[in-house]
């Protein structure tokens, strides 16, 4: 026997409990969004996400048992149409809850609690096309740096004895200076 949920029940009895999440579950397919309490929201998802997790493998076996917790036909029918097609590419997480400021009457946390029917991009696939499209721009920056540096090669050799010229002039004008310099600081 599966152990009872710890604290207060949703409606004093299972049964009761049961009744009601699925009654929030069959508004929430019916009109996209609900506002309810943070409490009610938040046991609602798993049961919520369940049905569509059903809805999305589509026969008539899964269509069973969301006519077993939702009795209102029209309403499994567009979550087996509408609902399941525009989440059938999302892995999870077909539910969000939205905090808002609490009731009037008794100053209860509220909640909105609604579909996300937007369609997915997973990061892993962003990701992958980034790197992608990174490693295609840079593969035209290679060969337009081999082609400088070819040219660079080329330039150098045409310059290096002048510059070889250039280094060993500079390099003894550096030692007359050095050898200036030491008899002053001997003194």
């Amino acid at each position: 026997m599966p152990t009872p949920t710890k604290g207060n029940r949703l409606g004093g009895s299972p049964a009761h409990e049961r009744i009601m999440l699925n009654n929030l579950a069959a508004q929430l397919f019916e009109h996209k969004s609900i506002t309810t309490t943070v409490t009610k929201a938040k046991r609602l998802r798993p049961v919520a996400e369940r049905l569509v997790t059903f809805a999305k493998k589509g026969d008539l076996a899964a269509r069973r048992r969301v006519l077993g917790a939702i009795s209102d036909k029209g309403i499994v029918h567009e979550l087996f149409t509408s609902i399941a097609p525009a989440v059938a590419e999302r892995p999870g997480g077909y539910t969000r809850i939205t905090k808002i400021g609490p009731r009037k009457g008794d100053n209860a946390p509220m909640a909105v609690i609604e579909l996300v029917l937007e369609p997915y991009s997973p990061k892993q696939a962003t990701v992958k096309e980034a790197e992608q499209a990174t490693a295609a721009a840079a593969e035209p920056e290679v060969e337009e740096t081999e082609v400088v540096e070819a040219e660079a090669t080329e330039t150098e050799a045409a310059e290096a004895p002048a510059a070889e010229a250039d280094v060993v002039s500079g390099a003894q004008e550096d030692e007359a200076q050095a050898e200036a310099e030491e008899p002053a600081e001997d003194k």
